[in-house]
């Protein structure tokens, strides 16, 4: 049988399919492969793939799924599943860490009791309680509200190869570009329905759809808006501003003291119970995926306007709290009223729908000279900002998302003890915000043809994909080209103050002239020494045939890894029926000892950067990807042979040829239905 290519990638031709030594090179990793289910125990429906469990003797209850969001949606049939703790985690002291040191232990702690493994999954709750599912949508009832403007997909002609050269004409800030920026990054993308199911899909991709992440945009005056700086949350299903607050025409001034003209703030906040809800004591995992996916898309976004973006990382988590008027926990969630069940951790927590403050972004005029590196990240004296943001009236009430809770301690430990303090930060060595990007990394020889709205919008989470077609080598790299850094600071990695912590352990399964086999994408040079040194001994490290000379890609093992990639990702079908799938894999410990306890989430962020490039390219190139939070985490390192927490895998990827669903209706992002879904 010959395989076609995938002609969206701009190539015809066939992918011969190997029948001859599946295994290959890795006979000595069997055991990663466990025997076939030999009988089916249950079939279930969820979220649109159709999942089995499997019992494997002397392994418990397995889940094979062409695509699960996670394994959590499959439990309670015909009794509790071995491999899924179905009880909440033990109430944990969350006061702040007394040292950094103690800090970086509770969240080692933390990453190592939410771990998947053949054996057992991390704690989660013990079936869907969909009367209490999170609403999706944060209003601020009694907040001012602002209507942004709406841009039909044909407006706006810059190709999506341009986007981050560099080139594209700075627009002044002004409604409609603040508009268009929200309408392109956070806003709706569009509805879809299948019987009396309806649910919302967003520009910004999220774990399971749920979404914890939050917007804010801190800005001086303009004209429609406020004729004063203000603090606004964004409503997405309205596609509307609620202005929270307004303050002084000086303190704004000294907020934005050394950026350019036209400046403004773009701010993130997650609400941890939207996703723990679903996946329990892993979801403070995924929210911050979900925060690097938004930096990511408000990055490109802003760039079709002529915009630059940058982290201001030296603001801490309490002035950000201050700054976006949020309330300062020093522990975790308490009770409200009496408990409705007999388990201590369920009942009513108001608390547990607060948001916690991650980060805040400077967004600018890309400058075309030398001026961006001179410029200074702004932090605002601590005292004053609080001083002062703490006097201001923030307007409107929080909405309620749910009667009940079920409340997970260790979330909340992982997030206190991430808290970051008030630093000066230096400007990346880059310069201020992303460098262009360079002609040779464009790949508009590949891309369909798209602008960069139509890319941004349509960009979709597969759910299954076809196992047949192939991709083009030449497409291949050029696509990791992309998810390199080039040149330092290339546009979007130059958001980030950093310098990259994250490679990929990429499984080759059908890609033109490319041998089948498990392939390793160093990202940051500086670190190929110590990975090699950490991964087992008889790996190649070979450069593939063809490939780029500015492309650190390596060949560790040749063979069939498509089941392996599945079994790795949650027996999840979509990573083995794919073009090639992808661990995310951060230099770990080391990080966390030398610069901070606060680096655990920004390596997730970093993590949901890289992921959202992948998915616009894919999306770009005709095909699509997912991300994959559910996978086997030290599985992969036994693999790689990683024996110890230098490196870890944080994040599971995919890209392939879609199977959509026709069943399923899509319709218009707005105006949407009036219920909240």
């Amino acid at each position: 049988m010959m395989i076609n290519y995938v002609t969206a990638c701009g190539i015809s031709g066939h992918l011969e399919p190997r029948t001859e030594n599946v295994l290959g090179e890795w006979r000595t990793l069997s055991p990663l492969l466990l025997p076939r289910p030999w009988r089916i125990r249950g079939r279930f429906a969820c979220m649109g793939s159709i999942c089995k469990a499997w019992r494997i003797p002397g392994y418990g209850s397995l889940l094979h799924c062409r695509k699960a969001s996670t394994a959590l949606n499959h439990y309670s049939r015909r009794g509790s599943v071995r491999l899924m703790a179905s009880t909440p985690s033990p109430a944990i002291p969350a006061d702040l860490p007394v040292s950094q040191e103690t800090a970086v232990d509770t969240l080692l702690s933390y990453h190592q009791e939410t771990k998947h493994s053949f054996h057992r999954y991390a704690r989660g709750p013990s079936g869907l309680d969909w009367a209490n599912q999170p609403n999706p949508f944060r209003r601020y009832v009694g907040a001012k509200v602002i209507q942004l403007e709406h841009f039909a997909e044909e407006i706006g002609n810059l190709p999506y190869s341009e986007v981050g050269s560099g080139q594209v004409e700075p627009k002044p800030l002004t409604k409609s570009a603040l508009s268009q920026l929200l309408y392109d990054s956070l806003a709706l993308s569009a509805w879809k329905s299948i019987g009396k199911s309806t649910w919302s899909l967003r520009v910004n991709p999220s774990s399971g759809n749920l979404h914890p992440t939050e917007g804010y945009v801190i800005s001086g005056p303009i004209s429609g808006v406020s004729e004063c700086p203000f603090v606004a949350h964004y409503a997405p299903k309205e596609h509307a501003l609620e202005i929270r607050a307004e303050f002084s025409l000086e303190l704004w001034e000294s907020l934005i003291e050394g950026l350019p003209e036209g400046s403004f703030l773009v701010g993130f906040t997650s609400i941890y119970w939207r996703e723990a809800w679903k996946y329990g004591e892993r979801a403070f995992r995924y929210c911050n995926h979900d925060v690097g996916h938004a930096i990511g898309a408000v990055s490109v976004a802003g760039a079709h306007l002529g915009w630059n973006a940058q982290l201001l990382d030296g603001y801490g988590t309490g002035e950000l709290n201050h700054l976006m008027g949020l309330a300062s926990p020093s522990s975790a969630p308490s009770r409200t009223g009496s408990a409705s069940s007999s388990q201590s951790n369920k009942g009513v927590f108001p608390g547990l729908e607060r948001e916690s403050a991650d980060c805040v972004l400077a967004v600018f005029p890309w400058s075309r000279g030398p001026e961006n590196e001179t410029l200074q990240l702004p932090v605002l004296d601590s005292d004053i900002l609080v001083s002062e943001f703490s006097q201001l009236q923030f307007l409107g009430q929080a909405n309620s998302l749910s009667k009940e809770h079920l409340r997970w301690d260790r979330i909340y430990t992982a997030s206190l003890a991430s808290y970051k303090p008030s630093s000066r930060t230096s400007v990346p060595a880059h310069g201020c915000g992303s460098r262009a990007v360079p002609d040779s990394s464009k790949n508009s020889s590949v891309y369909e043809d798209y602008t960069v709205r139509q890319v941004v919008r349509r960009r979709r989470s597969a759910v299954d994909m076809d196992g047949k077609f192939g991709m083009q080598r030449d497409t291949f790299y050029k696509l990791l080209l992309k998810a390199t850094i080039g040149t330092p600071g290339m546009f979007p990695y130059g958001v980030l103050t950093w310098a990259p912590e994250i490679h990929c352990a990429i499984f080759v399964h059908r890609i033109v002239d490319l041998p089948q086999g498990v392939y390793f994408l160093v990202r940051n040079e500086a670190h190929e020494t110590a990975l090699k040194q950490a991964c087992r001994k008889n790996f190649h490290w070979e450069k593939p045939e063809g490939c780029p000379p500015g492309l650190p890609l390596y060949r560790l093992l040749t063979g069939d890894a498509r089941v392996l990639a599945a079994r790795l990702s949650c027996n999840q079908e979509i990573a083995g029926n794919s073009f090639f799938s992808l661990g995310m894999i951060a230099r770990f410990q080391p990080v966390l000892r030398e610069n901070g306890p606060w680096m655990y989430p920004r390596l997730f962020w970093e993590a949901g950067l890289l992921g959202q490039v992948l998915y616009l390219e894919a999306t770009a190139m005709g095909v699509a990807a997912t991300g994959i939070g559910c996978y086997f985490d030290d599985a992969v390192h036994e693999l790689l042979g990683l024996e110890d927490k230098e490196f870890q895998s944080l994040y599971h990827f995919t890209i392939g040829v879609p199977i959509n669903d026709g069943r399923i209706m899509n319709l218009p992002a707005y105006p949407g239905p009036a219920q909240d879904a």
